[in-house]
């Protein structure tokens, strides 16, 4: 009887055993962030060839990137410092050995290896590359022969669309694929519609060259705190008025909407566009981070301002795989924490990212449920989510035109308060059905601590502190 109950015992504690290693198995939400700049991002000297200042453009240390990354509450972040004239060496060498120690320093931030890539013929872009023993030489032999800032005397090749399309498909031959994302994509806008030096062609083109590596933009660009002087007061200038975009976004006509790029933020343009042509086209939030606000900069820490959530456990390679697959969301002023979005019918169910396939007619379930955290944020403030917005629009498959920026049949199609929601401790929740679904489309979700029905262009000066927005990637449904 005794060897009985020690046989008993014994085996209830392997099954608890096993059901604690199932919960830690569970993927989470982790927040990080994808875009961040270290000292190893120089300045450079009037010499020929120029030479590097260390510190020149951004000030701060990996360690003490990464330090901050996790006093803002996140899990990974992704070191990316930009190119120039033989950067390539000193990134290889310098930045390197820097990462490889801050790994050490701050084991709790899983830190990628990446850089800001000149992109041939466009702005930047953010390049991730896979945690692998070589993941120095991988990026090496693609800043050396891809940047096109890289050599000295200037090489005008490298700043072709053609040099880009080799960049990709040089990454398309890799064992393990590194992942890029378009980074404050319109900041070169003179209007809203009229881009500069990121096209939508160029988009469509390298995500079908490299669909599993050119995977989207920054929906919400870094440099949010522009408009802040380093009390955290608005910055003035000399005669007293207002001054500092947010994002850095310099043209009075294109400046970013409710701090998202004009690309994702308007409601049937370019964002849809791409998913309207069925394109897994995601977007990310980051910090861009240079020199913090209160030492005279513009950005703000990683993670004091803006998230990128991915659905993922921890690890590099499910992080990497969920910024890839698109479970993300991103926020800014930590407006909420946790964000599920789920689409059901017929007897499926998938969430964001993925796709729902069902027979045509059949109405599909709609559930959402966020997480506000009864918590001050960075700035001591404790924002609520004031409304919800559920947005769709149809698949149709390629366009014609490769520059096209609009989807006319994307729309709000529902808009919800906490009228119409229901709430238990923390977590909300919100359920609505799309009848008779008869084609392809797909569903996203936004929302906002504001009154606004749609995020209006950010004024000079603006406190980002008070416009915050969050925004789920989509859903796709797809009829069988």
């Amino acid at each position: 009887m005794k060897n009985a109950r020690i046989h008993l015992a014994i085996g209830m504690v392997a099954v608890l055993m096993l059901i604690a290693e199932a919960q830690r198995q569970e993927r989470s939400w982790l927040a990080g962030d994808s875009h961040i700049h270290s000292h190893w991002s120089p300045g450079y000297g009037a010499q020929s060839p120029p030479e590097p200042v260390i510190g020149g453009d951004a000030k701060y240390s990996t360690p003490t990137n990464a330090q901050k990354a996790r006093e803002y509450g996140l899990s990974w972040m992704v070191t990316t410092d930009h190119g120039g004239p033989n950067h390539s060496k000193l990134n290889m060498v310098h930045a390197y050995a820097e990462l490889t120690e801050s790994r050490k320093t701050v084991p709790q931030v899983l830190q990628f290896y990446g850089m800001e890539l000149n992109m041939p013929a466009m702005d930047h872009h953010t390049l991730i590359i896979p945690n692998t023993e070589d993941e120095w030489k991988v990026l090496f032999n693609i800043e050396s022969q891809f940047d096109s800032n890289e050599a000295w005397p200037r090489d005008p090749t490298r700043n072709s669309e053609v040099a880009g399309f080799r960049a990709l498909a040089f990454m398309n031959a890799m064992r393990k694929l590194p992942l890029m994302f378009a980074n404050h994509p319109a900041r070169s806008a003179t209007g809203i519609g009229e881009y500069g030096l990121d096209e939508p062609r160029e988009f469509r083109n390298n995500n079908d060259l490299a669909p599993d590596i050119y995977h989207g933009m920054e929906g919400a660009p870094g440099h949010q705190a522009g408009g802040l002087a380093p009390d955290g007061s608005q910055k003035l200038d000399a005669q007293g008025m207002p001054t500092g975009n947010r994002g850095a976004y310099g043209n009075d006509d294109a400046r970013t909407f409710g701090g998202f790029d004009q690309m994702t933020a308007i409601v049937g343009g370019l964002w849809d566009s791409l998913l309207g042509e069925g394109r897994r086209f995601w977007i990310v939030a980051t910090s861009d981070s240079h020199v913090n606000f209160t030492d005279r900069g513009s950005d703000f820490w990683p993670g004091q301002y803006q998230k990128t959530y991915v659905r993922s456990y921890r690890s590099y390679d499910d992080i990497l795989d969920g910024l890839r697959s698109g479970r993300v969301f991103a926020v800014a002023g930590d407006l909420i924490s946790q964000l599920d979005v789920t689409a059901e019918s017929d007897g499926e169910r998938t969430g964001i990212g993925q796709t729902l396939t069902v027979p045509g007619g059949r109405d599909v379930k709609v559930t959402i449920r966020f997480y506000d955290p009864e918590s001050a944020n960075p700035n001591g403030d404790d924002p609520k989510v004031n409304r919800v917005d559920v947005i769709t629009g149809e698949v149709r498959g390629p366009t014609r035109d490769r520059n096209s920026n609009k989807n006319d049949t994307t729309k709000v199609v529902a808009r919800f308060t906490e009228k119409e929601w229901t709430r238990e401790g923390n977590e909300y929740s919100i359920s609505m059905s799309l009848p008779n679904v008869d084609r392809n489309i797909y569903l996203r979700v936004r929302g906002t601590s504001t009154l606004d029905l749609e995020p209006t262009m950010d004024a000079k000066g603006e406190n980002p502190w008070r416009d915050l927005w969050f925004y789920s990637n989509p859903i796709f449904v797809e009829i069988r």
